[in-house]
């Protein structure tokens, strides 16, 4: 059958060709208003697929600082703590140190004053008076007792009874409860004079009390 003059009969094989030529050749020389819409769709799924790209790598970069943030924090933390350690540490040291050199002191001093005992008995008696429960306020009192005793000489025998030593111990051989060397050393013999007189008056304050208000004096 023949086709009717003026309409050329176009096959759907060449139809398709026009198409895609169409399509491909779409945007030269026109506005964008006017583009193909397959063209703009795919340019807004690229747009859009970027900005979700970007987006993600932002939210990474946010994680990643933050966790390193996070991480230096707890770094900077654990380092504060590890220096607080070490400062107690050293200052636990040092406070140790001190205390075992004010102890070696003590120590040194107490020797001394011993091995001088029998040139200075009183110092020796100061010291030991804590050793009894005696505080210093009782010093006087048994400073002023000895004094009346033996006038502090470990040396002094009592001609009429006996009693013999910077306490005037009765008899004398007593203070050997303390020491074989009760004859010669004042500490001896100062340590036994305190303890009698704890045990018999409490206190060298009652012990001189008791002293005076006897005639001859005696405790």
């Amino acid at each position: 059958m023949l086709a009717a003059v003026g309409r050329p009969v176009v096959t759907t094989g060449l139809l398709a060709a026009v198409v895609v030529s169409g399509v491909a050749l779409s945007g030269v020389g026109e506005d964008t208003a006017n583009a193909d819409p397959l063209t703009l769709a795919v340019d807004a799924f690229t747009t859009t697929s970027s900005s979700e790209q970007a987006r993600v790598a932002d939210a990474d970069d946010d994680r990643v600082a933050a966790d390193r943030s996070a991480t230096n924090a707890q770094r900077a933390v654990a380092a504060a703590q590890a220096d607080e350690a070490e400062r107690a540490k050293a200052a636990a040291l040092a406070k140790k140190r001190q205390q075992d050199a004010e102890r070696a002191a003590r120590a040194a001093e107490r020797k001394r004053v011993f091995s001088n005992a029998q040139e200075d008995p009183k110092a020796a008696a100061q010291l030991l008076l804590p050793e009894y429960g005696f505080s210093q306020e009782q010093w006087p009192c048994l400073d002023q007792l000895w004094i009346g005793e033996s006038d502090w000489r470990w040396w002094v025998a009592n001609p009429s009874s006996g009693a013999y030593g910077i306490p005037q111990s009765l008899p004398a051989s007593k203070m050997a409860t303390e020491g074989s060397d009760w004859r010669t050393n004042p500490v001896t013999q100062i340590r036994w004079g305190l303890d009698y007189i704890k045990r018999s008056y409490g206190t060298p304050c009652n012990a001189l009390s008791v002293w005076q208000s006897r005639s001859p004096h005696w405790y």
